[in-house]
């Protein structure tokens, strides 16, 4: 498998729900008329608790643009992300410490969110000076119960399925269903992601959601397999931690199951095959149960 770093510069940012209403112009620019845009990264995810929007610096100069008479932009910390709100609302940074001064951005790693991941260290050798760091966090896991599909599109056949979207995005708001007595999460929760990235798109939404497209025009795998979501961090992750993917990858790929990976402002989640969630929530467990001992 090879491993592409891309060039962009990404701003990790944090849009209040009740702010959306100021950046909706911008947005549908990115989404919609990217050839008006110079933008080649650009991600918006929708969860529970705010939408995450990933973009490269094209992307944010747009928002910055389509915003500024509207409310006042609002600075990227060192490590490159930030906030967006409305006028009365700041959605507090994501961060376990104290986070750097100054309003300077970092290039992209390998993780659009900046996190890297810390394998164990019994399971890569160091070289001789260096010594592990610090035990990781362990974070507990959460599997709500919706079923997800992820999906693509054919850019030339975006205008066919904007209506919809554009309705998905920003108008279908629900709450999450509260658990049930007994169950390791919320019965289901609020979840969607689109990315345009490099001309490629990569959708994921709830099976019930996918009810409202055109069947014809997205595309998924052979097999149209369903998705369960573990979703990880029981309180905000802190941009400064190491080893949460880690945590998640390693026994994952011991056990040969796939997974999705999605990072947000927030929270981290993972898609695995629905067939496999009991499997997977069952070696996650182990796993944490090692770490915390």
């Amino acid at each position: 498998m090879e491993l592409h770093i891309l060039e962009h510069r990404v701003r990790v940012l944090s849009l209040a729900r009740s702010g959306l209403w100021l950046y909706t112009h911008p947005l549908i620019k990115l989404l919609f008329l990217p050839r008006r845009s110079r933008c080649k990264f650009f991600s918006l995810t929708e969860t529970p608790e705010d939408y995450t929007l990933m973009v490269d610096e094209e992307g944010f100069k747009d928002e910055e643009t389509g915003t500024q008479r509207r409310a006042a932009p609002v600075g990227v910390p060192a490590s490159g992300r930030g906030h967006l709100a409305g006028a009365e609302r700041v959605v507090p940074q994501r961060s376990s410490g104290a986070s750097g001064g100054g309003h300077e951005d970092c290039p992209l790693g390998h993780r659009a969110a900046g996190r890297a991941p810390r394998v164990c260290a019994d399971a890569v050798h160091l070289p001789d000076g260096l010594h592990p760091g610090p035990n990781p966090t362990v974070h507990p896991i959460q599997s709500p119960q919706n079923r997800f599909c992820v999906l693509t599109l054919d850019p030339e056949t975006l205008p066919a399925i904007a209506t919809t979207l554009i309705d998905v995005l920003f108008y279908s708001h629900s709450a999450p269903k509260e658990a049930a007595p007994g169950e390791p999460g919320p019965s289901s929760i609020t979840f969607f992601a689109f990315s345009l990235i490099e001309g490629y798109i990569s959708i994921v939404m709830d099976a019930e959601t996918q009810k409202k497209f055109p069947s014809d025009l997205l595309l998924t795998s052979s097999s149209g397999e369903l998705w369960r979501m573990v979703r990880i961090g029981g309180q905000p992750l802190g941009f400064d931690e190491c080893g949460i993917v880690a945590q998640i990858a390693g026994p994952l790929a011991a056990a040969d199951i796939s997974a999705y990976y999605i990072s947000t402002f927030n929270f981290d989640h993972a898609l695995v095959p629905e067939d496999g969630i009991d499997s997977v929530i069952e070696v996650l467990q182990r796993r944490q149960e090692g770490l915390g001992s």
